[in-house]
């Protein structure tokens, strides 16, 4: 677990963003449990993948037309059972920190990992989301 002071900044760039932190595995479920709408989940993370492609990725491909009906976050290494729950509904993928999700109607319709995130500049992570929204939302 991550001391709070030092993920606090890390979060808030998300949260003061208009997503939702989730907290807790009833949180999580209340949202992915939805039989309608689309839902962006961002696996949040200190690591400087998250800060410099994953987080900047996200808040790019909102910018688009599309956009999902709900943002929300776990922070992996902080939130363990809400991240852990999480993942369960990104199965089968393996845990991946940071990642990002797409829902539909309560289903995963598209998910980046970690390696696809890692090492690619924010507006290409951006354009893959925002090609996804075009799809799905």
């Amino acid at each position: 677990m991550y001391p709070p002071d030092l993920v606090a900044p890390m979060a808030k760039d998300l949260t003061d963003f208009g997503f939702e932190s989730l907290e807790t595995t009833q949180e999580v479920d209340d949202v992915l449990n939805k039989p309608e709408g689309t839902v962006l989940v961002v696996v949040n993370s200190v690591c400087g993948c998250a800060a410099g492609m994953a987080r900047p990725g996200a808040k790019l491909a909102l910018e688009g037309a599309k956009r999902p009906d709900k943002l929300v976050t776990v922070f992996a290494g902080v939130d363990k059972e809400a991240t852990s729950r999480a993942r369960e509904y990104m199965l089968p993928y393996p845990p991946s920190s940071p990642s990002i999700a797409l829902f539909k109607d309560g289903r995963l319709v598209h998910f980046l990992e970690r390696h696809h995130i890692e090492g690619r500049p924010a507006p290409v992570i951006a354009e893959n989301l925002k090609m996804a929204f075009e799809r799905y939302c």
